[in-house]
């Protein structure tokens, strides 16, 4: 006797009155079925709802077809399946299974107020647009929905803190920038030697999953600018909730800068960073003998060798003070590795050595 493995319908949220259920008769409906585990997601954590919070919508309400909600969710639901473009919302608000993950009371759109609209149950690209360009100092006569980035901003570290149950006692930072390609002569185009294009330089701040900042840059910057800033804001929200976490700064050698570290450094911040250090020829030469000595036990084992040095250095200029930097000398099959000098600048408030 065979035993029946494959599942062959399932059952997710329903859709007010309507169950929604997955199953493999219905015809070609859709190509993104998937979109019904990013609405079991949005059920279990209301990230879009929260979202919306951050809106205030001056548009007359006897007239609103779409919510700021559901404007969100159509968005982002069509950005997570590769639909960046709004001009793709012209197929798309005619998908029932996306109206579905809107919430739209009328998935197939048959009983809209204009004929024009009839059997599109979702926002065109014109009306998206209005929402994606709304201004933050007041409305105007084309755009009434305003997003207050103070209140994003706050939204994502709130949703951290929520999603723990109980003050962890360490957090670790990770700083990152990097490039958004740009394409066209979009406006704050520059081009950036190290990605070899024109692109923006977004700065990231995650605590593990969890994205804390996510802010657009010209890329006409230093990768650091504006990342102690963002760290005050976060940091002094998160000891809000959690008075006595320790937190970990992490990041590679473009955000080594002296006011970072020395923000750091202040006693009444209370945070500890692991930072990369960019190589130069000073540093080559303090760890020159242990890159001898990996190398001597390479040839003894033919095994990767690794050697580590934990000294005091200060750059002749950037630096207001010396610090501590670890330095890692690599030997492998061939030969010293590029990462012989790239060093670690590990510094704490309490004394603590963190292993990066």
């Amino acid at each position: 006797m065979t035993t029946e493995c494959n599942q062959s319908s399932f059952e997710f949220h329903s859709l007010n009155q309507r169950k929604v259920i997955a199953k493999f008769d219905g015809g070609n409906i859709t190509s993104d079925a998937g979109i019904l585990l990013l609405r079991e997601i949005e059920k279990r954590t209301g990230l879009i709802a929260g979202l919306a919070e951050c809106f205030t919508d001056y548009r007359d309400v006897r007239w609103i077809e779409h919510t700021v909600e559901e404007l969100l969710a159509q968005r982002l639901y069509g950005m997570c399946l590769g639909y960046e473009d709004l001009n793709d919302h012209d197929q798309l608000r005619v998908d029932p299974l996306l109206a579905v993950a809107v919430n739209k009371a009328d998935p197939l759109g048959l009983s809209r107020r204009q004929e024009s609209d009839r059997g599109k149950a979702l926002a065109g690209k014109s009306t998206l647009n209005r929402l994606e360009l709304g201004k933050s100092h007041g409305p105007d006569k084309y755009h009434k929905i305003l997003a207050h980035e103070s209140k994003i901003d706050r939204w994502m570290v709130d949703d951290f803190i929520h999603a723990h149950q109980s003050a962890p006692d360490e957090i670790v930072l990770d700083l990152d920038a990097t490039d958004d390609l740009i394409h066209g002569n979009q406006e704050g185009r520059f081009f950036h030697g190290y990605y070899g294009n024109y692109c923006y330089l977004p700065l990231y701040i995650f605590s593990g999953e969890h994205l804390l900042c996510a802010r657009l840059r010209q890329s006409n910057i230093d990768g650091a600018d504006g990342a102690v800033e963002e760290l005050i804001r976060i940091i002094g929200q998160i000891r809000q909730a959690w008075p006595e976490v320790e937190i970990i700064i992490r990041a590679d050698s473009g955000f080594c800068r002296d006011d970072l570290m020395s923000w750091c450094e202040d006693e009444k911040n209370r945070v500890d960073y692991a930072l990369g250090l960019a190589k130069n020829e000073r540093l080559k030469k303090e760890i020159g003998e242990e890159l001898k000595q990996a190398e001597a036990q390479f040839q003894q084992t033919q095994q990767p060798a690794r050697m580590f040095k934990d000294f005091r250095y200060q750059t002749l200029k950037s630096w207001s003070r010396e610090r501590r930097v670890i330095g890692k000398a690599e030997y492998m099959e061939k030969g010293p590795n590029p990462s012989v000098c790239r060093h670690l600048a590990v510094a704490g408030t309490h004394g603590r050595t963190h292993v990066v």
